[in-house]
């Protein structure tokens, strides 16, 4: 580096950098790609008047997301929320319940929880994956919980913990493993949100598939969209039929009758994002691929910045790198409004991540651990310009 800039702010260099990887701004953070058969398809649903949540894009949808998750069933919703609402409630989740959740995550995660009238308790990320820390998770467990009758009680409350929820932060996979040890040691329903990892695998399992379900998102700023939807993955077959039936108003097949013989949800996702979301998966590939040469001309431009590194996928993990993440050293953590500014200021779109869900103030006095390593993550992570056409 040359002495002029080795003497630029962080802020300057950070601009830089981007500026070096992907050209000149204005520049958002993640946009869809629309360079197939979006016409066509949606053209088709138009033709037929299948708009609506029956037609055979729906259907053409979850098998194409059957094939390339390796689930054995997909059940295609509104959005990553629904999905994720209906798999916990599946999962057993009951009112007054609580849920591990990582405090560093979408606030859909703790929405989900409270939609099953259960109770969020935060817990802690390790800094190597962004997602939940299993170490810090079974530490924790062994201060505040008990097995009573094969359920996991919380001592300091008396409430039984019912499930954990990780989340693969950015598309980067959470150490599972880990997750599944605690999971079994404490009898807790594990339930992966995946929202942000289609794409992302495991040791070759894709992301969503390991627990007992899985939930993908499709919003607008997602690897693949149909503009809104969400997709709940599951190898269980009761599972999954009980999911289509409470995503369906929980209404019994009949020609011509109106029978619903519980509480249930109009969740199903319509044809016309369907058609979207074929679309997409036929380019899904190559996105990633132009996502993950994004990720190494980055790696390549910041090496130069001492205090600076890009995310990286874990070992033996294969990341959609959905969001590109810059994670700033300790001795920088002071310098991100800065750089957030600059980097704003000169077309580049950057965000920090998520405020940590017990920050906020509906969450406050919900349970929670030791969350120093996510309240370090969150003063130190910046989001980078990450569109899989910013490099070709």
């Amino acid at each position: 580096m040359t002495g002029v800039a080795s003497q630029a702010s962080l802020a300057a260099q950070v601009v830089n950098a981007i500026h070096t990887t992907i050209g000149s701004g204005p520049v958002a953070l993640h946009e869809p790609r629309f360079a197939g058969n979006e016409w066509l398809y949606l053209k088709e649903c138009l033709d037929s008047t299948y708009v609506s949540s029956v037609g055979r894009f729906v259907d053409r949808f979850e098998a194409e997301l059957v094939e390339y998750t390796g689930a054995k069933h997909a059940i295609a919703v509104v959005n990553g929320t629904a999905a994720l609402h209906v798999a916990l409630q599946l999962a057993g989740v009951e009112r007054g319940d609580e849920v591990l959740i990582p405090a560093l995550s979408f606030i859909a995660t703790a929405n989900a929880v409270m939609y099953c009238g259960a109770i969020p308790h935060f817990v802690d990320s390790e800094e190597r994956t962004l997602g939940l820390d299993p170490a810090a998770l079974r530490r924790h467990l062994e201060l505040i919980a008990e097995l009573r009758s094969g359920k996991c009680v919380n001592r300091d409350t008396g409430r039984v913990i019912r499930a954990v929820v990780p989340m693969h932060t950015f598309g980067h996979p959470v150490d599972i493993t880990g997750v599944q040890s605690v999971a079994h040691d404490f009898s807790l329903v594990l339930v992966e949100d995946a929202a942000e990892s289609l794409g992302s695998t495991i040791d070759g399992r894709h992301a969503g598939t390991i627990g007992v379900m899985g939930t993908l998102s499709f919003n607008g700023n997602k690897t693949v969209t149909t503009g809104g939807g969400g997709a709940i993955l599951t190898n269980d077959p009761a599972l999954a039929r009980r999911a289509r039936h409470l995503t369906t108003t929980a209404k019994v097949a009949h020609r011509w009758e109106f029978l619903h013989d519980e509480v249930g949800y109009n969740y199903r996702l319509p044809n016309l994002n369907a058609a979207l979301g074929c679309a997409q998966l036929e380019q899904l590939p190559d996105f990633i691929e132009a996502k993950r040469r994004l990720f190494h001309r980055y790696r390549s431009a910041f090496s130069e910045i001492p205090q600076t590194r890009i995310v990286e996928e874990p070992r033996g993990c294969r990341s959609n790198y959905w969001l590109q993440a810059l994670l700033l050293d300790d001795s920088a953590a002071a310098q991100r409004d800065e750089i957030l500014e600059a980097t704003n200021g000169a077309g580049f779109m950057t965000r920090p991540v998520w405020t940590l869900g017990h920050r906020l103030q509906h969450f406050s006095q919900c349970p929670r651990m030791d969350l120093s390593v996510a309240e370090s993550l969150e003063r130190r992570v910046i989001n980078l310009p990450s569109s899989p056409h910013l490099v070709r």
